[in-house]
C-alpha cells in the first residue's frame, strides 16, 4: 500500500512554469482579440457609428469580468449537476483557490486556466455586437450582456468543456470554441435582430465601411491573437498537439482568404480588402473546433470550404431579409457550424484523440456527435438569446429612436464623434472666420 501511494504521488502532475507561462501570454493574446475586434467591426460601420461599434466591444472586457469572477467560472467550470450546469463555492469570488492549486489534470493552476477561459467569455458577447449595429441603446447592450452571459454562455461553456457537461461526455469535439463560442455568438446575433429589426434605409441607403484601414488592422489582431486562442486550448505545450493547432490556424486563415478572394473575383470581378479580411476570419471560425483534430492538408480543405461557403452566406441576408449589419450569421454561425461538422470528415484519429472522421476510416459516428452539439447549441442560443432581447425592448427598449439612428448614435448615445474635422482648416484664425477653407467646407459634406 504504501508503494503503491508513493508511486500515485510520484505520478501526480506538478506545476510547470513553462506551461504556466505559456498560458499566461496565450491569455494575454486572447484578451487582444477583442479590440482587435472592435476595430474590425468599428471600421466597417458608418463614420456616425464607429465609436458606439468600438464601445460594444471594450464594455464586455469589463463586465464579463466581474460577472466571471464572481460566479461565472463557478456556473461554467464547477463541480457538474445534472450534465447542464456546474458549480463549487470555492471558486466563487476566485476566493478558495490556493495560489499554486493546478487545474485537476494539468499542470497550471486553476487561476491561470480560469483568467484563460475569461477571455473566451469576454469575446463571445462582443461578437454579437455586429449583427447589431447603428442602433441598439448602449445601456440595453450592457444590459443584455449581463443576462446573455449568465443564461446562455456559462451554461454552454459547460456542456462543451466542463468535466460532466453532456456535450463533453458525449464525445463532440471543439478543440476551442466553434460551438461555445462562434455557433453560440451567432445564434444568438440571429435571435436578436430578429426581434430588434432592421437598420432604417436597410437595402436602399448605402451602408459603406467608413475605413477599410481599420478593418485590416482589426483582422491582423484578430488573427494574430488567435494563436493564442487556439494553440493555448490544450492547455500546455508538452506533447505537440498545441503545435499542430498553431500550424492548422495559419494554413486554415490563409486558404480561406484566398478561397473567399477566388469566389469574389468570379462572382463580382475583384478583390477587395474587405474580402480578404472576411476571409481570413472565416478561416480562423471554422478551424477553432477543428484543428486539433485534423492534418494540415486538412486544415487547407477546411479553410478553403469556409472561405467559399461564408462568402457566399453572408448575401442571405438580402434574400431573407434579416440585418445582420456586419455578416455575424454569414461568418461566425456559418463558419462554427461548417468548423464543427468537418471534424466529423477530416479527424485523423491520431493528433487530438483517436476519434477519426469518415475519410480516416471513422464512418459517421463522429459526425453524428458533432451535429448533435451543433444544432444542441444552435437551438437553445437562438430562443435563450430572442426571448432574453424580446424581454429587454419590451421593458426598457432595446433600440435608439429612429431620429436619433440617421442623426447618428454616437453622438446620442456617447457625446462623442469619431473624427473631430474643426480644426482641419488652417490659415490665421481672420481667414477661417471670413472665409471657409476648402477643408472645411468639404467637412461639411462628410457622409455620414
Amino acid at each position: 500500500m504504501a508503494s503503491a501511494i508513493t508511486t500515485l504521488a510520484e505520478d501526480a502532475p506538478t506545476l510547470s512554469a513553462a506551461n504556466t507561462g505559456f498560458m499566461l501570454i496565450c491569455s494575454a493574446l486572447v484578451m487582444l482579440m477583442t479590440p482587435g475586434l472592435a476595430f474590425f467591426y468599428g471600421g466597417m460601420v458608418r463614420v456616425k457609428s464607429s465609436l458606439n461599434m468600438l464601445m460594444m466591444s471594450f464594455i464586455s472586457l469589463g463586465i464579463v469580468t466581474i460577472l466571471w469572477v464572481l460566479y461565472g467560472f463557478s456556473l461554467a467550470f464547477g463541480t457538474d449537476s445534472g450534465s447542464l450546469i456546474g458549480w463549487s463555492s470555492n471558486y466563487v469570488g476566485l476566493s478558495g483557490i490556493g495560489i499554486t492549486e493546478l487545474w485537476d489534470g494539468y499542470t497550471i493552476p486553476v487561476y491561470v486556466f480560469a483568467v484563460f477561459q475569461l477571455m473566451f467569455a469576454v469575446i463571445t458577447p462582443a461578437l454579437i455586437s455586429g449583427a447589431l449595429a447603428d442602433r441598439v441603446k448602449f445601456s440595453a447592450w450592457a444590459l443584455f450582456i449581463t443576462l446573455w452571459v449568465t443564461v446562455v454562455y456559462f451554461p454552454v461553456a459547460h456542456w462543451v468543456w466542463g468535466a460532466g457537461g453532456w456535450l463533453f461526455e458525449l464525445g463532440v469535439i471543439d478543440f476551442a470554441g466553434g460551438t461555445a463560442v462562434h455557433i453560440n455568438a451567432g445564434a444568438a446575433a440571429l435571435g436578436v435582430i430578429l426581434v430588434i429589426g432592421k437598420r432604417v434605409g436597410f437595402k436602399k441607403d448605402p451602408m459603406r465601411p467608413h475605413s477599410l484601414p481599420l478593418v485590416m488592422l482589426g483582422a491582423g489582431l484578430l488573427w494574430f491573437g488567435w494563436f493564442g486562442f487556439n494553440a493555448g486550448s490544450w492547455l500546455g505545450n508538452d506533447d505537440g498537439i498545441g503545435a499542430v493547432m498553431f500550424v492548422n490556424t495559419q494554413v486554415a486563415t490563409a486558404a480561406a482568404m484566398l478561397a473567399w478572394l477566388a469566389y469574389e473575383k468570379l462572382r463580382h470581378g475583384t478583390f477587395t480588402t474587405l474580402g480578404a479580411a472576411s476571409g481570413a476570419v472565416a478561416g480562423l471560425v471554422a478551424i477553432t473546433p477543428s484543428g486539433g483534430s485534423c492534418s494540415p492538408l486538412g486544415a487547407i480543405a477546411i479553410g478553403a470550404i469556409a472561405g467559399v461557403v461564408c462568402a457566399m452566406a453572408v448575401g442571405l441576408k438580402y434574400k431573407f431579409g434579416y440585418d445582420d449589419s456586419l455578416d455575424v450569421v454569414g461568418v461566425h454561425l456559418v463558419g462554427g457550424i461548417l468548423g464543427s461538422l468537418l471534424v466529423g470528415l477530416f479527424a485523423t484519429g491520431g493528433v487530438q484523440s483517436d476519434a477519426a472522421g469518415l475519410f480516416y476510416g471513422g464512418g459517421l459516428e463522429q459526425l453524428g456527435k458533432q451535429a448533435v452539439g451543433v444544432f444542441a447549441v444552435l437551438a437553445y442560443s437562438l430562443v435563450a438569446s430572442a426571448v432574453l432581447a424580446l424581454l429587454l425592448d419590451k421593458t426598457m427598449g432595446m433600440r435608439v429612436p429612429e431620429d436619433d439612428e440617421v442623426s447618428g448614435i454616437d453622438q446620442v448615445e456617447h457625446a462623442e464623434t469619431a473624427y473631430d474635422f474643426s480644426g482641419a482648416g488652417g490659415g490665421s484664425s481672420l481667414r477661417s472666420t471670413a472665409v471657409p477653407t476648402p477643408v472645411a467646407a468639404a467637412s461639411k459634406k462628410v457622409d455620414a
